[in-house]
């Protein structure tokens, strides 16, 4: 674009910092500074979906957990549940579900808490406007040792789980198709016994001091960033919170059902994907409310909006505590993720402690099966969000057809649109903007805990962009190579 051919002017961030993979934020603004368009453009290219073709069923959960190593757990167990159905299997036993579920629960309890202490921590604590050398988890460290030290304890001891349920604490090879490979041992439960207790109150804590936070500025935390939107997540069939099992219920923005009692197998009747030019990233909808208005958010948020109760007393207190934001209403800031993201961190350490409690994860029954099968979807809720995973194997054990509906692909338009929310609030009809306010995009951003290499992939090296821009900001001419 030339400076001569328009009036516009055009602003970019690119990175996007502290997040899970490569974006940039693009915002135009007319001559009259009113925002014309706001974008995030997802520069890695998904290929997964393609080179997954033509392996067997069975090395699905270890090969696509390489999506990531933030949360590869989410994918092992998600492929692993499909491949359940690829073998006929409807039903684990109780060893296996509950050593998957424990799993799952140790890699939500250590996600949230490096997404929150880590990443979204030095905006809140250390404020958005702080100097960017220190606002960072290095100035957390400096400023508030003792959180920082607890963070990192807390992120140690969910890996810790990972560890113990799949053998490793990065891309483990716990679950197969059918069950499980191992249980746990007396001397593995008495160590991770050791500290749950304290891994609990560290998650209340948790929730306390960002309850505290929001409420003391909720004017502006409210609506940094928030839109009304529709939810989707997974619920047990009596309505209550599951993070590893179960059906897929819509609200919308007023919280009425869109949809409810949805069987994974049955997920390409009610959600399809959309596709832009400026993105490699797709843009998931509700079928029958079309692509421009059938977007919905996924994770934390979504989640404690659509169930009916979380089943740990502790973690359910504070769930009705949130939602007296709504005033019978879904919560819709974007901010209150991070509430969310910490009751669900204190649910995973309730979880976690019942589970070392059940005699189950130490049973010796690891593996079942039934009658085989040529298609498979499971769907598990994810730290981000739901994730699909949809296969169709051949005769000859391979898989033929794959897709991947990641969290942060069905995030992308609420993201967009928060971009869009904090461009209109703070950048429109400035004539200068100052690096705080662009950190406000990002924190907005951040809020989701995006993940984009789950939900792009990237293959090879990335490009190198060069742009040359005027003195009023307008890009002049790009180059790009690779």
């Amino acid at each position: 674009m030339k400076a001569s051919d328009t009036k516009q002017k055009k602003i970019v961030i690119n990175p996007v910092t502290r997040i899970e993979g490569h974006a940039k934020v693009t915002i135009r603004m007319d001559d009259k500074g009113k925002i014309d368009a706001a974008r995030m453009h997802i520069v890695e290219f998904r290929g997964f979906e393609r080179f997954v073709r033509g392996r067997l069923y069975w090395e699905a959960p270890t090969i696509v957990q390489r999506l990531c190593g933030i949360c590869p757990v989410s994918h092992h167990l998600c492929a692993a549940k499909a491949m359940d159905g690829i073998i006929g299997v409807d039903k684990l036993t109780p060893t296996a579900e509950k050593m998957r579920r424990l799993m799952h629960y140790g890699q939500t309890f250590q996600s949230h808490a490096l997404h929150f202490f880590h990443l979204s921590s030095p905006d809140l604590l250390l404020g958005y406007d702080a100097d960017p050398a220190i606002r960072n988890v290095i100035g957390i460290a400096l400023k508030y040792p003792d959180l920082a030290k607890q963070a990192i304890l807390m992120r140690k001891y969910g890996q810790e789980i990972i560890k113990a349920t799949s053998g490793k604490k990065i891309h483990g090879t716990g679950a197969v198709p059918g069950g499980i490979n191992k249980s746990l041992s007396n001397e593995e439960i008495a160590l991770l016994k050791n500290d749950i207790d304290q891994m609990l109150e560290w998650s209340v804590q948790s929730v306390d001091l960002y309850k505290k936070m929001y409420m003391d500025d909720i004017d502006r935390l409210s609506n940094l960033g928030s839109f009304e939107s529709n939810f989707v997540s997974l619920v047990r069939k009596d309505g209550c919170l599951d993070l590893y099992d179960g059906l897929l219920r819509a609200k919308d923005k007023d919280g009425k059902i869109i949809f409810d009692k949805v069987r994974p197998i049955d997920y390409l009747k009610y959600i399809r994907e959309g596709v832009r030019n400026w993105s490699y990233m797709k843009f998931p909808f509700i079928t029958s409310l079309g692509q421009e208005k059938g977007w919905y958010r996924v994770g934390p948020l979504a989640r404690v909006n659509n169930c009916d109760f979380i089943d740990t007393p502790i973690a359910e207190k504070q769930r009705q505590e949130f939602m007296e934001l709504g005033k019978g209403r879904p919560v819709h800031s974007t901010m209150a993720y991070h509430w969310a993201r910490l009751i669900e961190t204190v649910h995973s350490a309730e979880k976690i402690k019942e589970l070392l409690d059940d005699p189950d994860i130490k049973g010796k029954d690891l593996v079942t099966a039934g009658k085989r099968r040529h298609e498979s979807v499971a769907i598990i809720e994810a730290p981000r969000g739901s994730l699909f995973h949809h296969y169709k194997v051949d005769d000859n054990d391979q898989i033929t057809m794959a897709n991947l509906i990641v969290s942060t692909t069905s995030n992308n338009e609420p993201m967009n649109q928060a971009i869009r929310r904090v461009a209109e609030d703070h950048i429109a009809g400035q004539k200068k903007v100052t690096e705080p306010v662009l950190n406000l995009v990002e924190v907005a951003i951040r809020a989701y805990d995006p993940c984009l290499s789950c939900a792009t992939h990237a293959i090879g090296q990335m490009p190198l962009k060069v742009k040359l821009v005027d003195f009023r900001g307008q890009v002049i001419d790009e180059k790009v190579r690779g």
